[in-house]
């Protein structure tokens, strides 16, 4: 991230440096959000919330037990025998490993969802720039983080998801 707003300053302050007879016209997107908010994103997500509900509510469930577990540690210790509170805190330890393992599985797999969201996206985003573009007449498209001020006419972020929507 740092080199990107390195590398973004050392091109703007190129850009203004140089007496240049034709105005360099900019343009900046948040690609983040330009991806993620158009309505294929939406589509994708509400897919995804559907393919993972079971084992989201699978989560859920063990973290629910587990925090019963505690809580029941938490107020009935000091009338349990040592075994009873050995093995409710055994049991507390095996919940919170169930959970940590369903949680970091659950993470991994979205995780691998949303980059194969990215891949298949990327063409039709490095498309609708090429069009933006040609249509605003830019010279320079840069990513909207690496500027530390710009109007917000140069920012071109809406303008992409508009067109990225209005697609297929």
């Amino acid at each position: 991230m740092k080199l990107i707003r390195s590398v973004s300053a050392v091109v703007m302050l190129a850009m203004l440096s140089f007496s240049v007879a034709a105005e360099t016209r900019l343009g900046l997107i948040d690609m983040r959000a330009a991806l993620f908010s158009s309505k294929a994103a939406q589509s994708f997500s509400d897919k995804m919330v559907a393919e993972f509900k079971e084992q989201d509510l699978e989560v859920r469930a063990v973290s629910e037990a587990a925090r019963k577990l505690e809580l029941r540690l938490q107020n009935d210790a000091a009338i349990m025998s040592d075994s009873e509170r050995a093995k409710l805190s055994a049991d507390l330890e095996e919940k919170a490993q169930e959970f940590r393992y369903l949680k970091t599985k659950l993470d991994k797999a979205l995780a691998e969802k949303r980059q194969e969201f990215l891949e298949l996206s990327r063409p039709n985003l490095d498309m609708v720039i090429a069009d933006l573009v040609a249509q605003e007449k830019l010279d320079v498209i840069m990513p909207r983080e690496a500027a530390l001020y710009a109007d917000p006419k140069l920012d071109y972020t809406q303008k992409i998801i508009d067109m990225l929507d209005a697609l297929k």
